[in-house]
């Protein structure tokens, strides 16, 4: 058996049809891509400015806020009070680790993380000696509000 006949026996038709349509779909693609390139190439140009541009703006969102921007939570707070009769307590100005501490000892729930909002918020402040103190003008600056 040779020439349409064999061909036919074998599915070759079918084979070469789906042969043809794989070439031709290759080559519609490779068409498209070849007059997109120039749009491709622009971008990757353009890469850097843009970046540039998107790195400007999020730095715009991300304003750093003041103390006075600042709120206290309200749990915070409430664990301030009880921090504030341990400093007078203690007496100022006062070791960080004495205060940590001492509120351990007296139940208080989660010190380090408490001391460490109270911190955040400036209502315990450092003096120039290595301890701390208790920042009245805050602290009176929250209440007339």
């Amino acid at each position: 058996m040779f020439g349409f006949e064999a061909i036919i026996a074998h599915d070759g038709l079918g084979i070469s049809v789906i042969g043809i349509s794989i070439v031709f779909v290759s080559l519609i693609l490779l068409s498209f891509a070849v007059s997109r390139i120039h749009k491709l190439i622009e971008l990757w140009d353009k890469k850097y400015t843009s970046y540039q541009r998107v790195k400007k703006t999020q730095q715009k969102d991300q304003k750093t806020p003041s103390v006075s921007d600042l709120a206290i939570p309200q749990d915070v707070q409430r664990a301030s009070r009880q921090f504030k009769l341990l400093i007078e307590w203690i007496g100022e100005p006062f070791p960080l680790p004495k205060l940590l501490d001492l509120s351990g000892k007296c139940g208080l729930s989660r010190p380090h993380s408490t001391v460490n909002e109270l911190l955040k918020c400036e209502l315990i402040i450092p003096d120039e000696n290595g301890y701390y103190v208790w920042n009245k003008q805050l602290e009176e600056k929250r209440s007339s509000t």
